[in-house]
């Protein structure tokens, strides 16, 4: 059978295999037995889809069925989940949401009593007795049912949090600045606008109307359009845009030019850096964010990691290290100082907190770094033959490196879920990128013959 869980826990179409009713119903059977602790104490969070509440109930049923006593927290943002679980010392949080994808998906992930997720080898186990037929053997009676308890003022314990723990109860002067705020019709829509009116921000709300089906729909960080149009029209100082679930965030300038997480995490880095609060001097980010990133910092005198895509990785690395500031271009970024996972409305606030106090425009805060040219072409293949035993793809990609030096970057990697070998190249203007990518990507059509 398939494997369920991926890198971000387990996704899938809503009511088709592994996200039906049944399936939620032994994952919750087996969530409740396999802690050291038991009874567990679970919560639950979700998103805004269709299929939400249907999912919600049938995991609950489970965990109550193992003898978890179980709280939902409703819809709230993936990292408030985190944040409850911690703070609370529960067994495990579970986050009922597709992030980013469209109504029609759905998936699980699950954090541990620390806030971090699920490790893998935990996954593992849960995976295989979710798969086994024979994994259920413990069904309580009598009182030794679980329970299932709505859990009052779970928002209102994340918006105080988030407050408390990024301006310490000493407001930032906000009155005055205007914000547009896209909530992606998803887990921000009511808890993103609550807190930026408690610090007085004039703010005009978009894709705040949640209707189980237009999450993510043409709106929210992957969609930023519809968000820049009205900046401008609003003559707003910046713009928000948040995912389905909250846990990444993309800015625009007050000039609509959208501002992606290279340049949040620049923004971010450079003000603890200049505070002596930066760990380690370091940032952690992914083999996707640009060179523009790393030379800028490089120049500030920051390190920067890179990591394998994926905010798990990111996450394990400043674990590692000791770093706490790390994220990826996408918009999920991570501060260690306010939370254990990726927080698009930690980032938002901290941003705000630098500009009422920088005496400069978004744009300008912005510009500290400058990208450079980046092309990623997918170049079809037959089968995944290791880089370095195709002979003229691996000179290629050696004579190109030395070519561009500190001034440039290559990234030849496979896709991990279709036959494509993906060639990224960044160098200092388009048509050294454009020759090099088109040089690599024939040596790859080469060994294709």
């Amino acid at each position: 059978m398939a494997q369920l869980f991926g890198t971000d826990g387990i996704r899938g179409t809503a009511n088709r295999f592994p996200m039906i009713p049944e399936m939620m119903v032994k994952i919750g059977m087996i969530i409740g037995t396999i802690f050291e602790k038991y009874p567990s104490e679970i919560i639950i969070g979700r998103d805004t889809r269709i299929s939400g509440q249907m999912l919600e109930y049938a995991l609950s049923s489970g965990l109550a069925a193992s003898g978890a006593r179980v709280k939902l927290a409703g819809i709230i943002p993936t990292p408030a989940v985190a944040f409850l679980t911690r703070k609370y010392h529960a067994q495990a949080g579970i986050v009922i949401s597709a992030s980013h994808n469209l109504f029609q998906d759905n998936g699980v992930k699950i954090f541990s009593s620390d806030g971090f997720k699920l490790p893998d080898e935990l996954e593992l186990q849960i995976e295989d007795r979710v798969l086994d037929e024979q994994a259920i053997h413990h069904r309580p009676i009598e009182a030794d049912i679980g329970k299932i308890e709505v859990f009052e003022g779970a928002e209102e314990q994340y918006v105080n949090h988030l407050i408390d723990s990024v301006y310490s109860n000493k407001f930032p002067d906000l009155r005055g600045m205007k914000v547009v705020v896209d909530c992606a019709n998803g887990a921000a829509a009511r808890v993103g606008p609550t807190i930026f009116k408690r610090l007085q921000l004039d703010v005009v709300e978009l894709a705040a109307s949640p209707d189980g089906l237009n999450i993510n729909q043409n709106c929210g960080a992957l969609h930023t359009e519809t968000l820049q149009h009205h900046v401008l029209k609003e003559r707003a100082d910046l713009g928000i845009a948040f995912d389905g679930d909250a846990d990444r965030l993309i800015l625009v300038d007050e000039q609509g030019q959208p501002v992606n997480g290279d340049r949040i995490m620049a923004i971010l880095a450079l003000d603890l850096y200049q505070q002596h609060r930066l760990k380690n001097n370091t940032l952690v980010a992914t083999v996707m964010s640009n060179l523009g990133l790393e030379l800028a910092m490089k120049e500030a005198g920051i390190t920067l990691l890179r990591t394998a895509v994926g905010d798990r990785y990111v996450v394990e690395k400043m674990r590692a290290i000791n770093a706490n500031l790390g994220g990826e271009q996408s918009g999920h970024i991570v501060m260690f100082d306010h939370g254990t996972t990726g927080d698009g409305l930690v980032s938002a606030l901290s941003v705000l907190k630098i500009l009422s106090r920088a005496n400069k425009s978004l744009s300008e805060l912005a510009a500290c770094i400058q990208d450079f040219p980046q092309t990623l072409m997918n170049v079809p293949v037959k089968e995944r033959k290791p880089i370095e035993d195709m002979v003229g793809v691996s000179n290629a990609i050696r004579q190109a490196e030395k070519e561009l030096g500190e001034r440039g970057r290559i990234l030849v990697r496979y896709s991990g879920t279709e036959l494509l070998l993906r060639v990224m190249v960044e160098a200092e203007d388009q048509p050294t990128v454009e020759r090099i990518v088109d040089t690599i990507a024939e040596e790859i059509r080469k060994e294709q013959r």
